[in-house]
């Protein structure tokens, strides 16, 4: 006898309904992680779950964007180091919709703190602020009270709106993802990490080994270290970020980089002897 047809046409549906949620999905795991590829590997894995339940579902897309945030939350908290501060609720916390949403306008900055806000801080202010999830929504996913999902999203908000000069370790970051970009050919990275008005300028021993005297604008800068850069290694001089070339485990010349607001804003080749007696690598004395 044959088989009736009605549970494949019913896995045919199901797998249609995922689809049509999968860019939603993808986004939001994307926003909270931070990385593309690992945000397919997370939807992929709420396919799983969909596929391999048995449970009845009320509403298919809060199921999936409560199962793709726990497991975008799992991750968050196996790559931080240090146990997420547990909320206690306030009833005297800020209605955070009150507050200016932040997170579709500050760019390379924002990545740059939101990687180092809390998993829970992370998940409540991407749901509230760049997804307009309600905080009964959000507190459903974090297995946590409305208050207290209003209270993380209004922290990692006030975080996320300090002053640059109160976050002096986003330079480090901002300028190694600058130099990571150049040597991946990564063109628009490289053009969300400079200011729009970036400039670059040389001394002139820097000029005498090739580099150019000076560059201006974004995408002639951008254009000029997209691919290049392999020689580079993270490096600091007096205190600030930069990279240099090194040949023969020497710095030859140093990228002297300056960043304000989360942007690169100028880059001042220098290969001044003095200079580069000054200049300390980053990643160790060990490093190639």
């Amino acid at each position: 006898m044959r088989e009736p047809a009605e549970p494949s046409r019913h896995a045919d549906l199901l797998a249609e309904r995922f689809e049509q949620e999968r860019p939603r999905l993808t986004g939001l795991a994307t926003r909270i992680l931070g990385d593309a590829v690992e945000a397919q590997d997370i939807v992929q894995q709420a396919w799983l779950r969909l596929d391999g339940t048995a449970e009845p579902i009320d509403s298919l897309p809060a199921w999936l964007t409560t199962v793709t945030t726990r497991l975008c939350l799992d991750r968050l908290r196996r790559l931080t180091p240090v146990p997420a501060e547990e909320v206690e609720p306030d009833e005297q916390v800020p209605d955070p919709a009150e507050d200016v949403a932040l997170a579709d306008a500050v760019g390379v900055a924002l990545q740059v703190v939101l990687d180092r806000l809390s998993p829970q801080e992370r998940v409540a202010f991407i749901m509230h602020d760049s997804f307009g999830f309600e905080f009964r929504a959000i507190a459903a996913v974090l297995e946590t009270t409305p208050v207290a999902a209003r209270k993380l999203a209004s922290r990692a908000r006030a975080k996320v709106a300090q002053p640059r000069a109160e976050d002096p370790l986003a330079d480090w970051e901002v300028v190694d993802a600058f130099m990571d970009a150049a040597r991946g050919g990564d063109f628009r990275r490289l053009m969300e990490l400079l200011a729009p008005d970036a400039r670059i300028g040389a001394d002139e021993q820097a000029i005498l080994t090739g580099t150019p005297s000076r560059i201006e604008g974004a995408e002639a800068i951008a254009t000029f270290f997209d691919g290049s850069a392999h020689a580079a290694l993270p490096v600091s001089v007096d205190g600030r970020a930069g990279a240099a070339w090194f040949h023969r485990g020497e710095a030859k010349v140093l990228f002297d980089i300056t960043v304000v607001d989360g942007r690169i804003q100028s880059i001042d080749f220098r290969a001044d002897p003095a200079v580069l007696a000054r200049v300390v690598r980053r990643d160790g004395p060990e490093a190639r």
